[in-house]
């Protein structure tokens, strides 16, 4: 069984450059998202094992992803890949669920080790 992934970034580069390295730590279906509000629809139609969020978008950010996602009792691993590296915005997705940040540009070495920490491989 392959392991399900969601990117939502509205960054097409950003996006790209998350499904390289998740492609690169693991074997996974991976899905596209341009921004929360696709991202939440996605996540009615298919269930997802992690999905990589970035915070600052249209329509829908990440912070209202998050906060549908507990308030629907969604079942995901949500990971935050954003260049809002703010402490108290660390926090806060923390408090929402999220199991860890990334800072932006995603570093490969980072992502394996949250992944692993996760039991995610």
């Amino acid at each position: 069984m392959n392991f399900s992934v969601l990117v939502c970034d509205d960054s097409t580069v950003a996006r790209k450059q998350v499904v390289r390295c998740i492609n690169e730590c693991l074997s996974a279906n991976i899905m596209q998202a341009k921004n929360g509000r696709e991202a939440l629809e996605l996540m009615q139609i298919h269930s997802f094992d992690l999905l990589c969020l970035d915070l600052t978008m249209p329509e829908v950010d990440g912070v209202q992803v998050l906060e549908c996602i507990k308030k629907s009792s969604i079942e995901c691993f949500v990971l935050v890949i954003s260049a809002d590296i703010q402490a108290e915005m660390k926090q806060r997705v923390a408090n929402l669920g999220a199991i860890d940040f990334i800072n932006k540009p995603i570093d490969k070495v980072r992502l394996n080790e949250i992944l692993h920490k996760f039991g995610i491989h």
